[in-house]
């Protein structure tokens, strides 16, 4: 799937209005631009033959496009033929001569020869009569546009012995540095407890073991002024359910959210899964200014700003996005800044939904962080909600697991609701009990050598971008690096930001571009360093 225009991607809807000779004119300029397109990519392929795998999907690739040639052109019959029906609305195929999609994501790679032939059929049908629902395309749509990378990845992953030409993946956050304590840890007997509780339902809340001991941790560990409570406590299976659960009920379809950019991609997806909340973009730059005393600050000026904008434009705004350490940038908020966010949020009735998964991954002991848990008065405590998570600062994203803290009890019983479609088993809560329980392990053992790997990581790539002279914002928390690529683009675009992340592809190497942050400036590259030093030395040489 592609949203560049180089993609076939017309809905039925959008022709409806139009009689058949314009709809026929509209599928040739498409046709046209598809074979420019393609003809300058054969050439740039010639050039990109470094690998053995690449040469040997070439002939393959070529194959596959002259068989959409052959159906884009049936197409064109198609419609000719039924020129006459007034009536005609069909559903066109969304496809792309691209094995990456036009925003610069790769396509799983064809795996057997009548791969794309059924790919065809699929199409064709859907030409005719689709089986989905404008929303199924839609999200379909998105969803392998937004995942594709990810899904070539996992069926190609970097292994030193037994594939040393997949994917290295330095895009994705994961925390893969103690794999190690962690298999130890989970593979002890306590965690290996089964009874009849835990193999039937649930409350969908999450069991009340859990969410007693989420709201001991999150007391100690947020230093909290006063003991959290478990009946606020929400479990589910990940940050992004139990955001995608608090839009649906705290907004109505078409509300909208403030978002600081950069920001993290999975809200942008997660957001139109269910309901259609627009997420409107807080624009932060990079240069120092008078205003801007450090690259990409956030200042109530700018949100001030994008709320009145957005009431211009007919917008309901039903509240504010805070990610806290920032997700791409690094960026930890002052207690104080956090202050003003809120007491921002309360001036103009807006819920503050704040994201905390990353309060684990500060690796700087001088540098504090402040949870919004900590702070002795809230400014609006009935519309501050926190999300946390084990993925990233405990490395166990595997495990599915996200939790809500709201002191709105009408908040957390409606949220608690998707537990009936989100709930994670009580063989795994029981696991994550017992790992939050044991204090004397995280504190003595997993904390401590979890800050020192991520040092040692986080310093490896910074000497080799300082050896590069590629300039970095230089954090001391999250599990990656916002880095400026801009001097590699010529001219400086977004275009020319994706050809380069498609370099990067062609070299089995995935980073994460700005542009899928909604970053406002082409050449920002996200990289995660949280891996093991062998997978960033080839992904250093790549």
């Amino acid at each position: 799937m592609s949203h560049q225009p180089n993609s076939l991607q017309m809905k039925g809807q959008g022709l409806k209005t139009q009689k058949p000779h314009s709809q026929v004119m509209e599928l040739i300029l498409h046709l046209r631009q598809i074979i420019d397109e393609y003809s300058r990519k054969l050439k740039i392929r010639h050039l990109q033959e470094d690998l053995e795998q690449e040469k040997q999907q070439r002939g393959q690739d070529i194959r596959d496009q002259e068989a959409i040639f052959v159906q884009l052109l049936g197409e064109v019959v198609n419609l000719l033929q039924a020129g006459a029906t007034s009536s005609l609305e069909p559903q066109l195929p969304r496809l792309s001569l691209d094995s990456r999609g036009g925003d610069g994501q790769q396509a799983q790679l064809p795996r057997k020869p009548d791969q794309l032939n059924d790919q065809l059929s699929d199409s064709k049908t859907a030409v005719v009569s689709c089986d989905l629902s404008n929303r199924g395309i839609d999200i379909s749509a998105s969803y392998k546009s937004s995942f594709k990378d990810f899904i070539a990845y996992i069926g190609d992953k970097y292994q030193e012995d037994k594939n040393a030409l997949g994917f290295i993946n330095l895009g994705l956050s994961e925390n893969k540095l103690c794999i190690d304590l962690l298999t130890e840890r989970l593979s002890q007997s306590d965690m290996n407890y089964i009874d009849d509780d835990l193999l039937q339902y649930p409350d969908w809340s999450g069991h009340a073991f859990l969410r007693k001991e989420v709201a001991r941790f999150l007391t100690h560990y947020c230093k909290a002024p006063e003991q959290l409570d478990p009946e606020n406590v929400v479990v589910l299976s990940g940050c992004c359910a139990i955001f995608s659960a608090l839009t649906l009920v705290l907004c109505n379809p078409g509300d909208a959210f403030l978002t600081i950019t950069p920001f993290y991609s999975g809200f942008t997806f997660t957001s139109s899964l269910y309901v259609n909340v627009e997420l409107i973009p807080v624009y932060l730059d990079s240069e120092i200014t008078g205003a801007n005393t450090q690259p990409f600050q956030l200042t109530v000026d700018k949100l001030e700003k994008a709320l009145i904008e957005a009431g211009f434009k007919g917008k309901k705004v039903r509240g504010l996005i805070l990610i806290n350490p920032n997700n791409p940038l690094g960026d930890i908020y002052s207690q104080d800044s956090l202050k003003e966010y809120l007491e921002f949020a309360k001036r103009n009735n807006l819920h503050v939904i704040i994201d905390e998964i990353y309060m684990g991954t500060v690796f700087d002991e001088s540098i504090p962080f402040h949870s919004v848990l900590s702070m002795e008065s809230l400014p609006d405590p009935n519309r501050t909600h926190v999300i946390w998570g084990t993925s990233k600062g405990f490395g166990i994203s595997g495990f599915r697991f996200g939790t809500l803290y709201t002191h709105n009890k009408e908040v957390a019983f409606a949220v608690g609701a998707f537990g009936f479609l989100h709930g994670i088993s009580g063989i795994t809560q029981h696991k994550l009990c017992r790992l939050l329980q044991d204090r004397e392990w995280i504190d003595n053992v997993y904390l401590p050598t979890n800050s020192s790997r991520m040092q040692e990581a986080h310093k490896y790539i910074t000497n080799m971008l300082k050896t590069l002279k590629i300039p970095f914002l230089n954090r001391d928390s999250g599990l990656y690096i916002w880095i400026n690529l801009k001097e590699y683009l010529d001219p400086c675009t977004f275009e020319e930001e994706q050809q380069l992340y498609r370099r990067f592809l062609d070299h089995k190497l995935l980073l994460a571009p700005g542009k899928a942050y909604k970053c406002k400036e082409p050449g920002w590259f996200r990289i995660t360093f949280a891996d093991k030093l062998q997978r960033l030395e080839v992904g250093e040489w790549r």
